[in-house]
């Protein structure tokens, strides 16, 4: 056994993926499957579109290029680089975007290769990432994206939460439907797709206010563990530990609980500070920053409290768990997005599937 491990229940990734197909298409809601937490994983994948997903969705081409074998719309997540536009064209079926000059390149390449690249015009509604702000640019961006070769506009799209942490809120995706509208009159364009989110979206799919029209989710998350994330609720039915991380203890020591001498800065340029909570046990677990934020994982061992980290090193207070560890035992975690972002994206980290 290696370790440290994330563990992947492929059944229960199945599972969620299932629960939350089927709880969109009952709203008229088709599915992305977000792939970019775990790096365009294929056996991870492959267990989203027996779930149901419509379309796979990535912010990098290097993991859309991965899954070529799988027979559905591959779609880029984060904005086009020109410097890219070759690889996109080729990888990807469709890409949000919001610069019309990186639209035009598409469209140069797309022209080249006698292919036709599909564009989901991104709209900012106030969280303020990627999307164009002003009401006038959008109909002005459309103009030209009608007037270019081999694209096509299918859709408006927006993002919520993930910078500014805005709310998907009925009024405010209802002001895509109502831009989708205008476009339609303005333009003689039927808009296929009004893209609504993220996993941040799904609560008012439960709270029973999503706007009728919205008719996309890109939901990762939500698959990967379980819940939305406007409020962190968990959603029914679905499994918030198909992911674990598990991890080996390398050191078991009574200490003090306050360093001794002068403190300056750790290994991170911070000066950090300590309660005195007299002689401690503490763990030391054979993973560290440069693998995962230790704000990012929950010891599945409620008495276990994390200290903190260096780069390769966990620090654990023990003292309060009813477990009798020693060296070499092994730790499990649960996991939040940011830590399943940065164990799969560490190549020091084994990924096995149960």
């Amino acid at each position: 056994m290696c370790y440290p491990r994330v563990e992947i229940n492929l059944a229960k990734i199945r599972n969620n993926t299932l629960k939350l197909v089927e709880m969109c298409n009952e709203n008229n809601i088709d599915v992305v499957g977000v792939t970019k937490v775990f790096c365009g994983k294929p056996k991870i994948v492959r267990e989203m579109v027996k779930g149901g997903i419509r379309v796979i969705g990535d912010s990098r081409i290097e993991n859309l290029k991965k899954l070529k074998r799988f027979k559905l719309p591959k779609l880029l997540l984060r904005l086009p680089m020109i410097s890219e536009v070759e690889q996109v064209v080729q990888y990807a079926d469709i890409s949000l975007n919001s610069e019309i000059e990186t639209i035009r390149r598409l469209s140069k390449e797309a022209k080249k290769r006698n292919l036709r690249h599909k564009i989901i015009l991104m709209v900012d509604l106030g969280d303020l990432r990627e999307g164009i702000f002003d009401e006038e640019e959008i109909f002005e961006t459309v103009e030209i994206i009608i007037s270019l070769d081999n694209i096509d506009l299918i859709g408006i799209g927006t993002n919520l939460t993930c910078y500014g942490g805005i709310l998907p809120e009925k009024s405010n995706l209802q002001h895509l439907l109502t831009l989708k509208e205008t476009i339609r009159k303005k333009y003689k364009l039927n808009l296929k797709v009004v893209s609504g989110g993220n996993s941040s979206s799904l609560h008012l799919i439960e709270a029973g206010d999503m706007p009728k029209g919205i008719n996309q989710l890109r939901l990762g998350e939500s698959i990967v563990l379980g819940r939305e994330t406007a409020y962190g609720n968990t959603i029914e039915d679905t499994y918030q530990d198909a992911m674990t991380l598990q991890c080996e203890i390398i050191e078991l020591q009574d200490k003090p609980s306050v360093p001794i001498g002068t403190i300056g800065m750790d290994a991170f340029g911070n000066v950090p500070s300590f309660n005195d909570k007299g002689i401690r046990k503490r763990a030391i677990c054979a993973i560290g920053r440069q693998d995962v934020d230790p704000t990012d994982i929950l010891p599945g061992d409620k008495n276990i409290e994390i200290i903190g980290s260096s780069s390769d090193h966990l620090i654990l207070d023990v003292t309060d768990s009813n477990e009798n560890y020693t060296v070499g035992s092994i730790l499990r975690f649960s996991l939040k997005y940011g830590s399943v972002l940065s164990l799969f994206t560490s190549e020091y980290v084994k990924k096995i599937y149960v």
